[in-house]
């Protein structure tokens, strides 16, 4: 028989290993998931990257793939998304690695190595990590790991490109490449266009929403074969969250929305295309007859030149009424539902509507420029700041300044706009990141819609007037063929 204090220990030593053994559960019964936390919280914290493929401003309201699809998923669960910007895609991981957010996303690829650390939501993308190149004239197209050997190549570091780079040295070890800090996609995608680096590596998808703003880049070849891309999340110990994210995938309409924020902000390149002399000709013949009185009574109740306001709706939807673009604009002058109800217009898609109300729109925007601002210049800065948002363009004259330049002048805060897609520039103004080559090549575009109405105009004129369709140039001076970007133009109304 056991002593007194011997089955007092062995007592003890039982109820021990029960509370042991029974804590976990004890503690999984009372405590609640993490789905359930968030949900009381109120708030979905989610790590990403000020981006034109994750998150920014657009005229002043937030936009971007990851977060559009983000907040669809947050509003899925019922609560509000609390957005942690990260510099880097290093900091960004980090992050999620303390747990400072609920999911991180930012077009990451799914791979073996971050595989190892952190669970994935089901993929929504599929790229492949493809090299960029310039074409020019003595400068062959790359076709294997050998053709890079003694070239100078750059990629984001902590990113799946250089992850991919360690694993294609074991079968090329001359492979060399660089992983510069603080440097962004377009960053590189510009030192190779400008000739300053020979090649870079981007997913497939963001090059080719990207390309169009640097003619002559190119793909060479893929690195590898697509890889996922999901967003990522720290372990739990419960999977209460990824059961969400599984079920909130599996629906059609995510899967719905997948494919219009995929039209929306990947399939960009054909949106700002080089103007096409040959089919802005035939529609020209073909579409402008139809709509040109309503330019003109445009003209008539808001002082801007009618061939400014058709350059404009060219540029917009190509005369066509019916357009419609996957941002929900539409109409011949793309009007918003917010801008359309601000003019009066009921129906975007009537052709009178829309170019009346189109007009007084524009007419609205260039009274926002500072008034000591003079045409044409008082031109480009509002169908600028209508392209991007004036937030974004008052930024950029920000930089102008800074610069001792001065912004006031289109020609001088051109060059800084493009400056909105690097981090080094947008983290250092209010709004952050902009789409900063867009409004500089929607300007240049009416520019030169403008140049060939005016010249069509005129031969026309010159031919025929009566058979040309259009009044005798005796009341008002055409505008000059060719407007020099930052030229006083006497014939452009001061009061634009």
């Amino acid at each position: 028989m056991l002593s007194t204090p011997r089955r007092r220990k062995t007592a003890i030593y039982f109820v021990s290993l029960l509370l042991l053994f029974s804590l976990p559960l004890l503690l999984s019964y009372n405590s609640k998931t993490q789905l359930e936390i968030i949900q009381e919280s109120g708030a979905l914290r989610l790590l990403t990257r000020n981006s034109p493929s994750t998150y920014f401003l657009d005229h002043g309201r937030p936009a971007g793939f990851e977060y559009e699809l983000s907040k669809a998923f947050a509003d899925h669960i019922g609560v509000k998304l609390q957005l942690i910007q990260a510099d880097s895609l290093g900091e960004l991981i980090e992050r999620l690695r303390y747990r400072d957010g609920h999911i991180a996303a930012a077009v990451l690829s799914v791979t073996p190595e971050r595989q190892r650390e952190f669970d994935f939501s089901p993929p929504y993308l599929a790229s492949a990590a493809t090299l960029i190149y310039r074409v020019r004239q003595g400068n062959p197209q790359p076709r294997e790991l050998e053709d890079l050997y003694g070239s100078t190549l750059s990629v984001l570091p902590n990113s799946s490109h250089a992850e991919l780079l360690r694993e294609l040295q074991l079968q090329a070890p001359k492979l060399d490449w660089q992983e510069p800090a603080n440097a962004s996609e377009i960053d590189l995608m510009e030192q190779v266009h400008n000739g300053e680096l020979d090649y870079t590596v981007m997913d497939s998808t963001l090059f080719d929403a990207q390309r169009s703003y640097f003619p002559g880049l190119n793909k060479a070849f893929e690195l590898a074969p697509p890889q996922q891309v999901a967003w990522m999340l720290a372990r739990h110990h419960d999977d209460s969250l990824k059961q969400a994210l599984n079920a909130f995938f599996a629906l059609e309409s995510t899967q719905a929305l997948i494919e219009k924020l995929k039209t929306k902000y990947f399939d960009r390149h054909n949106q700002l295309n080089f103007f096409d002399t040959v089919t802005f000709k035939g529609d020209l013949e073909q579409r402008l007859p139809k709509y040109e009185k309503w330019f003109k009574q445009a003209e008539k109740e808001t002082g801007l030149p009618w061939k400014l306001l058709a350059a404009v709706a060219y540029q917009e939807s190509h005369w066509n009424p019916k357009a419609v673009s996957p941002t929900g604009v539409r109409g011949i002058m793309m009007l918003t539902h917010a801008a359309a109800k601000e003019v009066g217009v009921k129906n975007r898609i009537d052709p009178k509507q829309s170019i009346l109300g189109g007009a007084k729109y524009l007419q609205s925007v260039m009274q926002k420029i500072p008034e000591r601002i003079q045409a044409p210049d008082r031109i480009w800065f509002a169908l600028a700041g209508y392209n991007v948002g004036f937030g974004h363009l008052e930024d950029a004259r920000i930089l102008t300044a800074r610069a001792g330049k001065n912004p006031d002048s289109w020609v001088d805060v051109r060059e800084f706009l493009p400056l909105l897609t690097k981090e080094q520039y947008y983290s250092t103004v209010r709004r952050g990141y902009a789409r900063g080559y867009e409004p500089v090549i929607y300007v240049r575009n009416i520019r030169k819609y403008l140049q060939l109405l005016t010249w069509e105009s005129r031969v026309a004129q010159m031919r025929s007037p009566e058979e040309s369709g259009n009044e005798p140039n005796n009341d008002k001076p055409a505008l000059p063929t060719t407007i020099a970007e930052g030229q006083s133009v006497d014939r452009i109304p001061k009061a634009l």
